[in-house]
């Protein structure tokens, strides 16, 4: 195993010096070592946004009202001030109308390409058909559509106009949909009716008449033509229930005026979504001056991006990925969007991707660069690449060790945050060291600590991420929500005035962070607590597992069992010897309160559509709770696997006996069934996605 914090990566003298973050310290007069700018950031933090406001030159009128006022949840920022999203991302397009903006790739090698100026052209033509529909200030607009140059232009319309855009991806079946749009109640939907994944094609037309015949404000639907589909959303007219249909050609028939409508700060931009596993999807609402002003931070110190890069991020419209993906037009990147499968026709199809189109910053999920790592990859033909962001789950120190020596000269920078924020807390920056497994720093602007279970920050113990200090790209309300409820239970029902994200932190006295999983999926093994991406650390080493999922069964005063499901590799057994292999790595490895009362074999890891692993549904169906009760089953990439896991499904296999300091209750399957035949999951499902 690779040392957690060993040495991988140290920034050149060169490199420190050419960052857009020395640039930004050197403009403010502040010389120094980059957690002495952090503290500055933190602790004057009206006169931190407001220097990102200056240093950028945000396109908008500043206002003369506080920077912030009131505490968290209700703190307002920038009172009086307007601004656009849209306007700011194509700020440069009557300046630099010839620039690089937009570069979509499909897994069949599909390419097109989009200047600046075509890009605001497109956007004008989409904002004149939006508007004529009556779409306006304040309104909705939906969308279920592929990672695709219309979802951009879109969205950048509906942005222009100080309309409010949500996205779903068409992998999405029509009752997790549904679930989202009928809470935001949009005026128009925009559709494909078909999506190639994995080199299928999945006609998504019925889904498409299901959605929109459970949204009754509908006044419009915009079909956007699937690739060889023949007759798709070229029709046009009303439906049955007087809908007004409209291809996307007519949408964008008359050219317009490229104009924006000025927003306060805090008018909503988008709406993004939780996973909804264990009920309705929160439904979050984002301003456009809190995103502009976080991606322009973001984006440029944190992940140095300018005019001459090409920043790709593998996402789907579904995941707040293609939020900050899109934020590179923000600081002048040309951004490149992929439809398809990450690992079709072979794994490493995204990073041939990178080496043609010249990318120099590569985003992707954690399960990528481990797939990646156990396929045995040496990836070539990336001159220009210089930083690859991992995010979605915690990377191991393995993973990180393989990317260096993989791809030596690459600074790894891996992120840590959320769709609550659309952005990281926790993160790289150029100026900084890389070592195995260790999140180099806490993100400027955003006051990060770690408290232990009494509320008391810590350095060096794992704890509660918390943020004590209000960043502008929270939210600026959960929509349909009017008394702020549902928004305080999800962040400050914990600690009052103090957001509590959910995952375990050590934050080490250099400023470094590692991140242990979801704190609410702890593994708690005679006192001492563990988060869950150290046990998958050890168990994932194994070649001849795929997948797993680890479940403590243990109750507030009463332990539990500890439970480790395993996916296998095809045609690999989990036979005597490999379960002896994997007790002796996790006593050896963790301790031996961690080595599993049972280990057992399942067809699959039931996941989220954004991918994410069900830990805490899983353990409320171990312990009696019904599968239809504990989880979503519209939320899931794969529910078809999820029987699997109710108490008395399998024969499990034991892990051995007992140690005498180890839990010896009996909840937890006990017997065998037949495996779900596999199925082709949709794209969200794909272990390679975040």
């Amino acid at each position: 195993m690779v040392e957690e914090g060993a040495p991988l990566w140290e920034p050149s003298p060169e490199i420190v010096r050419n960052a857009k973050v020395t640039r930004y310290a050197q403009w403010l007069g502040r010389a120094g070592d980059y957690e002495s700018l952090w503290q500055w950031s933190v602790d004057a933090p009206e006169e931190f946004w407001t220097s990102i406001w200056d240093y950028f030159g945000v396109v908008g009128e500043r206002g003369d009202g506080p920077v912030m006022s009131g505490e968290m949840p209700g703190t307002e920022w920038f009172a009086g001030s307007t601004l656009n999203y849209a306007a700011n991302a194509l700020r440069a397009a009557a300046s630099a109308p010839g620039r690089l903006a937009v570069i979509s790739r499909d897994e069949a090698g599909g390419r097109r390409a989009l200047t600046l100026g075509e890009l605001a052209e497109e956007v004008a033509r989409v904002r004149t058909g939006l508007a004529a529909l009556g779409v306006g200030r304040g309104d909705r607009v939906a969308a279920y559509v592929p990672n695709v140059p219309e979802a951009l232009i879109a969205f950048l319309a509906t942005a222009s106009l100080g309309a409010v855009w949500s996205s779903c991806s068409p992998d999405f079946g029509a009752p997790s949909v549904i679930d989202r749009f009928t809470q935001i109640e949009p005026k128009v939907l925009v559709a494909v009716d078909g999506y190639d994944y994995n080199g299928r094609r999945f006609d998504r037309s019925g889904v498409v008449q299901d959605i929109a015949a459970k949204l009754p404000t509908l006044v419009a639907r915009v079909s956007i033509p699937a690739q060889d589909i023949p007759g798709t959303a070229e029709s046009q007219g009303a439906t049955g229930d007087g809908v007004r249909t409209v291809s996307w050609a007519e949408l964008r028939a008359v050219a317009g005026p490229l104009d924006f409508e000025p927003v306060p700060f805090g008018h909503p931009l988008w709406i993004v979504y939780s996973s909804g596993t264990t009920g309705l999807p929160k439904p979050i609402v984002h301003g456009h001056g809190g995103v502009v002003l976080e991606h322009l931070k973001a984006l440029s110190f944190h992940q140095d991006l300018g005019e001459d890069d090409v920043f790709f991020w593998y996402t789907t419209t579904g995941w707040m990925m293609w939020n900050y993906l899109v934020g590179g037009l923000l600081v002048g990147s040309a951004v490149v969007l992929y439809d398809g499968a990450a690992t079709y026709p072979e794994t490493g199809a995204l990073w041939r991707l990178a080496a043609e189109e010249g990318v120099t910053y590569f985003g992707t999920g954690a399960p990528y660069v481990i797939a990646s790592m156990k396929a045995g990859l040496l990836p070539s033909g990336l001159d220009r690449l210089r930083g690859l962001g991992s995010t979605g789950s915690p990377l191991p120190p393995e993973g990180f060790a393989w990317v260096h020596e993989a791809l030596p000269e690459v600074q790894l920078g891996s992120f840590s945050g959320g769709t609550d924020v659309c952005t990281g807390f926790v993160g790289a920056v150029p100026l900084l060291p890389v070592r195995a497994g260790v999140i180099p720093c806490r993100c400027l602007g955003a006051r990060v600590e770690s408290f232990d279970p009494s509320g008391t920050p810590v350095i060096g113990q794992v704890g509660e991420l918390v943020l004590t200090l209000p960043m502008p790209s929270m939210p600026v309300m959960f929509w349909n929500d009017p008394d702020g409820s549902r928004y305080r239970d999800s962040y400050f029902s914990e600690y009052p005035g103090v957001w509590r994200h959910g995952d375990w932190i050590k934050i080490l006295p250099d400023g470094g962070c590692v991140i242990y999983g979801r704190s609410d999926s702890t593994l708690n093994r005679g006192g001492v607590r563990m988060g869950t991406s150290e046990f998958y650390r050890v168990v994932e080493r194994f070649e001849e597992i795929t997948d797993s999922l680890v479940i403590d069964t243990g109750q507030l005063g009463q332990e539990g069992r500890l439970l480790l499901y395993v996916t296998m590799a095809e045609a690999t057994p989990l036979d005597d010897d490999l379960v002896a292999r994997l007790r002796r790595e996790l006593r050896e490895g963790l301790s031996p309160r961690h080595v599993p009362n049972e280990i057992i074999e399942v067809p699959g890891i039931p996941r989220t559509l954004s991918g994410k692993k069900l830990e805490v549904p899983i353990r409320k169906i171990l312990l009696g709770v019904a599968p239809e009760k504990a989880a979503n089953l519209d939320a899931m990439a794969n529910p078809e696997v999820l029987s699997h896991f109710v108490p008395g499904a399998h024969l499990s296999r034991k892990a051995g006996p007992t140690p005498q300091d180890e839990p010896t209750s009996q909840t937890g399957p006990t017997s065998q069934t037949e495996p779900t035949p596999k199925t082709e999951l949709p794209p969200e499902a794909d272990a390679t996605r975040h």
